[in-house]
Formats: C-alpha cells, sequence, structure tokens
C-alpha cells in the first residue's frame, strides 16, 4: 500500500501561483509513475500531469502546458506540481495518484492503483 497526503491548495487570484506538495508514505515510493488529476464540480475527474519513476520523462494535459510543472523528490517521497498563471477553470479539487501502468504517458485514472484525499484550489477571478 502507498498512502498520499496533498496538500498546499487554497485560494488564489486569477494570474497567481500555487505549488501543491503530494507526501507519499508506505510502499516504496521510487517505482511509481506519480500523476495529478483534477475534478471541478460537476465534472469528470481529469488528467493534468505525469512524472515516470526516475523524473527524466514529464506529460501534462493541453490545458496546463506551459503553465504547469510537475517534479519530484525520490529521496523525500514527494512529488509537486507548479501551478503559474492560475486561471478560474483551473478550479477543482487536484488528487495525486501512484501508478505503474507500464504504457506512456498513462493518462487513464484506471492506470493509478494509489490516491490521495485531494486538495481545493479555487482561482478567483
Amino acid at each position: 500500500q502507498v498512502q498520499l497526503v496533498e496538500s498546499g491548495g487554497g485560494l488564489v487570484q486569477a494570474g497567481g501561483s500555487l505549488r501543491l506538495s503530494c507526501a507519499a508514505s508506505g510502499r516504496t515510493f521510487s517505482p511509481y509513475d506519480m500523476g495529478w488529476f483534477r475534478q471541478a464540480p460537476g465534472k469528470e475527474r481529469e488528467f493534468v500531469a505525469v512524472i515516470n519513476w526516475s523524473g527524466g520523462r514529464t506529460y501534462y494535459a493541453n490545458s496546463v502546458r506551459g503553465r504547469f510543472a510537475i517534479s519530484r523528490d525520490n529521496a523525500k517521497n514527494t512529488v509537486y506540481l507548479q501551478m503559474n498563471s492560475l486561471k478560474p477553470e483551473d478550479t477543482a479539487v487536484y488528487y495525486c495518484a501512484a501508478g505503474d501502468g507500464g504504457s506512456w504517458p498513462p493518462l487513464g485514472s484506471r492506470l493509478y492503483a494509489y490516491w490521495g484525499q485531494g486538495t481545493q484550489v479555487t482561482v478567483s477571478s
């Protein structure tokens, strides 16, 4: 089992920045691809970004590419999501997830075995 706990969410004005963190505990963190997803009210959960086990590969949803950056520190068992130039449409609950789905990039939520509880991000206009 891998336990994941997100932090860093909050309320920010449009154009601002936030950095989300996801701390892992339990089984060894490093073999897993780590992804970020988000779910806005009334919408399905959607893929945001993923980083492979070594940190050498990343992939982003078109809606966040160039504004968000995912990174990881395997020594600290933590993955990060730096979010810049935030827009009101980025408002959602953000979830981190751990998976070993094999194919790259792992975009589907079913490829992730472990999930955090989520952290709320609200961007005001």
